[in-house]
């Protein structure tokens, strides 16, 4: 039987200005050898001021877990009277590495979106699997809350959200914060979410999806490595994959964004869909001709810039909401 991906060019739905920067990068598959690869490449250092800059500290974790590192960007002095919604970050990288690009998107979101931002550096799978990862995240936005004064934001205008897999952990959260019920969630703001381990596991992407950047074997060694069972598995824990939790009503308000061959593009579009249906205000973006990451591969290109300006739009909408 021939194989649909290989009847493609690689290249000839990509858009033509996220071509270069796509073609400039080595094509690997996720794995464990290419996991300690990946964690080595240095990442992009701040942006320099005026952007505000960063600030890492360490806030305690879960009980029994240890302490988490947190990277706050935009923080006000306590003094100052008006208080700012926060942001809570969760960086990307298939749940087993760091996104190198995160310094710079971080800073762009607190100087254009007038918000403190707060960034987890949750535990790494497959070293620590679930629920690890989503406690240290609940810890933080159980710290932001709590801590809120201090900070000089406003803990009623919190948003979470991430790119790739710290969109899967966003939606995570805020279905943990919606089932505890302890802090309310003002909006959830998903980039090319990683929501489902049964894409490229039991269930194959279309050919025109994921044949760059993220594929369908680097999403099943992600999976695994956090669940600690084979990505696509017919029992696991409850709440570990947000597309497999069967009741999606009552979350936040979300924008998702991807793009249309993006591995997770499929997913993204059902999440959304089903957001909308349990009666959960959804935008959904999705762009023609953009692969995985393509906003922070190539960020000049117009359909990135056209894709940053969607999620500040809808984050800035959100945070004027009082």
């Amino acid at each position: 039987m021939t194989n649909p991906k290989a009847e493609l060019d690689d290249y000839s739905l990509v858009d033509p200005e996220l071509l270069p920067a796509l073609q400039s990068l080595p094509q690997v598959e996720f794995s464990t050898w290419v996991l300690a690869l990946a964690r080595e490449r240095p990442h992009l250092p701040p942006l320099p001021p005026p952007f505000p800059q960063p600030k890492q500290r360490r806030i305690p974790g879960a009980k029994g877990a240890p302490d988490v590192s947190i990277m706050i960007v935009g923080q006000q002095p306590r003094s100052r009277s008006t208080r700012r919604p926060v942001f809570l970050h969760m960086h990307g990288g298939g749940y087993v590495t760091e996104m190198t690009l995160r310094l710079p998107l971080i800073q762009t979101m607190a100087r254009d979106c007038d918000c403190v931002v707060v960034s987890v550096d949750y535990r790494l799978a497959p070293e620590t699997q679930y629920p690890g990862a989503l406690d240290d995240n609940y810890a933080a936005l159980h710290w932001v809350y709590a801590n809120s004064e201090p900070l000089g934001i406003d803990r009623n205008r919190i948003a979470v959200g991430g790119e790739s897999a710290g969109g899967g952990h966003a939606a995570a959260l805020a279905l943990r914060a919606r089932d505890r019920g302890e802090i309310p969630i003002l909006f959830q703001l998903l980039m090319y979410p990683m929501l489902d381990d049964r894409t490229g596991s039991v269930r194959a992407a279309p050919p025109t999806m994921g044949r760059h950047v993220w594929t369908e074997a680097s999403n099943r060694f992600g999976w695994t490595s956090l669940l600690g069972v084979p990505a696509g598995s017919p029992e696991i824990t409850s709440g570990t994959v947000p597309a497999r939790v069967h009741d999606l009503s009552n979350l936040p308000p979300t924008w998702i964004g991807t793009g249309a061959l993006d591995l997770f593009a499929e997913e993204s579009i059902t999440f959304a869909r089903r957001l909308m249906g349990a009666g959960v205000a959804t935008e959904l973006m999705v762009v023609p001709g953009a692969y995985h990451g393509f906003n922070l591969i190539a960020p000049e290109a117009a359909v990135s810039k056209r894709f940053t300006e969607g999620w500040k739009s809808a984050l800035r909408r959100a945070f004027a909401k009082k």
